[in-house]
């Protein structure tokens, strides 16, 4: 198999006008970042449960003026540090109190973590130890070139960010500041470490140390625990620990992160007390790691199945990539230079996430977004030499490239078959009718099956083939199945909730408490931007009514439950006020006296 002539083509026009490789270069990654995490960005409302908790969080915080502490319906929330919570506050003072701009930090984050990637692929991301060496520097470039579009684009164009990038909570942006720590720290290590001067280390260790600390300040001790036990196995592989920790000067580091974290630890610590303790280092840290929190436990090979569906179709490339890197050969790898060690980082930055989660009992799908830029990494690794050496042979390549076509065709079944897969939803019961009649599936099995049929050609005849098929795939799904689904999810689940909250805003009487039974909706305290008591059982709701104590037996109260729920409750539709109905929501009013 020759190289590509497009590919060589195109190797001749840039060499010939740099300028020209820059300027389509950031016109590509614009579009690739701009379609996946930022089109319609705000085109579907707040997702119960947890998205609107962090929306209604930050919310809080302008409300108030209270940046230390942060509070959901008027009640502390300890769930994670702050950052997440000023990020999205500080957007809704610039786009306004919406999706949008609860969005708007995690996909920002998205699109700073694809242009690390490409940065340290562009730098440091040689297909093997011999480009590394290759004297001709502006061929090599063009070849990390290649690796670098490929990265930061892989990154993009799979299911697992573009569903995270797109959820106004912390996991994106813990993601994004975790990773671009690990990129800097490479950074530094591939430049050989020089430092700024005799008390300070490379700039890049420097800024590495920052964006650690901004991880903590995202999420925990987690955002240092993770990518120091990757640096750490990593040096430790290569016998280049203490080298590296003289020349990275930690205890500088130890000043810079602590700078970041340290203020508000000891402000929230100073207003909140052993509750903050207890409730955040407890129970969401150490209680998660040890045991099942909030019933999420699965089994050890939970990841498995998570990192092959939500990075699909990259995924199944990842055992070639890792193959291909020959780890059993440690004296080979310690004696290439340091430039060359991207590919050994990177698999020390995936399998040290992946062991780490599936570890801890508490186990969930977004756990695993850390590891998501190493995986780009080693694949796109992997695809720049298969591409650029079409002469290398790679059994584990080409079974890799036919266990895609194969699962592509799968893909393309599945969508047919996809609207008996959706059961009835009592929060939404229109959602399976609604998607069997409308023209998803049908343009879902009609992209996956052209894939399919365009990916096993070129298996045979072209490597860039392949890899163009994967990626108009995903480009293609992503734009006219995937964002769609959004919407009609939106429409089916969300829409009526909203609808419910934008009447309570305009119904409500002063001081008149508002009620929701059988569930919790986060979304109804953002949307209306009031207190909203939470019941899952009509006894217990009738107990808070009861004992609410009010003086005036005119005054009612807003119920919203559905009739299941309802028909346990001590009144009849005579007796009640109905003053909206969206499936299967009812609000309600209803005088306190009956009670």
């Amino acid at each position: 198999m020759q190289q590509s002539p497009i590919l060589q083509r195109w190797f001749r026009t840039t060499e010939k006008s740099p300028r020209l490789l820059h300027v389509l270069t950031a016109i590509t990654l614009c579009f690739v970042g701009g379609l996946a995490f930022l089109w319609r960005l705000g085109s579907v409302g707040l997702v119960d449960e947890t998205e609107p908790m962090f929306a209604e969080a930050a919310r809080q915080m302008l409300v108030t003026g209270d940046w230390i502490t942060p509070y959901y319906n008027d009640v502390t929330r300890f769930d994670k540090p702050p950052l997440v919570y000023w990020l999205m506050a500080i957007a809704y003072k610039i786009v306004g109190v919406n999706a949008w701009g609860a969005r708007l930090p995690s996909a920002l984050a998205a699109i700073a973590l694809m242009a690390m990637i490409f940065l340290v692929l562009y730098k440091y991301g040689f297909p093997t130890a011999a480009t590394a060496a290759q004297p001709d520097e502006s061929k090599t470039k063009q070849k990390l070139w290649l690796g670098a579009l490929l990265g930061s684009s892989l990154i993009a164009l799979n299911l697992q960010t573009i569903v995270w990038a797109r959820t106004g909570v912390s996991d994106m942006l813990l993601n994004g500041c975790m990773g671009s720590g690990l990129v800097c720290f490479f950074c530094g290590y591939g430049s050989g470490g020089r430092p700024l001067n005799r008390w300070l280390p490379n700039i890049w260790y420097i800024a590495a140390y920052a964006c650690l600390g901004l991880a903590v300040l995202t999420k925990g001790p987690v955002g240092l625990a993770l990518p120091g036990l990757t640096i750490i196995f990593f040096l430790l592989y290569l016998g280049r620990f203490w080298s590296v920790f003289l020349e990275a000067k930690p205890w500088i580091g130890a000043i810079i992160f602590s700078v970041i974290t340290v203020p508000w630890y000891v402000l929230v610590i100073l207003r909140n007390g052993q509750t903050y303790l207890d409730t955040f280092f407890g129970y969401h840290n150490y209680d998660r790691f040890t045991g099942v929190v909030n019933g999420h436990a699965a089994p050890l090979y939970f990841y498995i199945p998570v990192v092959l569906i939500g990075f699909i179709p990259w995924s199944l490339y990842l055992p070639a990539a890792i193959a291909r890197l020959k780890l059993h050969k440690i004296g080979d790898w310690r004696q290439q230079p340091r430039h060359a060690h991207l590919g050994l980082f990177a698999m020390a930055w995936f399998s040290t996430i992946f062991i780490f989660f599936t570890i801890a009992v508490t186990k969930l799908p977004s756990y695993t977004i850390p590891l998501l830029p190493a995986g780009a990494i080693l694949v796109a690794l992997l695809w720049s030499q298969m591409l650029l050496e079409p002469e290398q042979k790679s059994q584990w390549f080409w079974w890799s490239g036919a266990v895609n076509v194969l699962f592509l065709g799968f893909l393309a079944g599945f969508m047919i078959y996809s609207p008996q897969v959706i059961g009835f939803d009592p929060a939404a019961p229109n959602l399976d009718s609604s998607f069997r009649e409308s023209i998803l599936p049908i343009a879902g099995a009609l992209i996956w099956a052209i894939a399919t049929i365009t990916a096993g050609v070129s298996l045979y005849r072209s490597r860039l083939g392949l890899l163009v098929s994967n990626i108009c795939a995903m480009v293609l799904f992503i734009t006219c199945v995937l964002l769609p689904m959004g919407t009609l999810l939106d429409q089916a689940r969300q829409a009526g909730l909203r609808e419910i909250a934008k009447t309570i805003t305009e119904v409500r009487q002063p001081e008149e408490k508002v009620v929701m039974i059988g569930f919790e909706k986060p979304s109804l305290v953002f949307y209306t931007g009031q207190h909203i008591d939470f019941f899952d059982k009509p006894s217990e709701a009738i107990r808070f009514i009861q004992q609410s104590g009010a003086s005036d037996q005119e005054e009612t109260i807003l119920i919203i439950s559905r009739n299941k729920y309802l028909t346990n409750l001590p009144f009849t539709i005579l007796n009640s006020e109905i003053i909206q109905e969206k499936s299967p929501y009812k609000l309600m009013r209803i005088p306190q006296k009956i009670f």
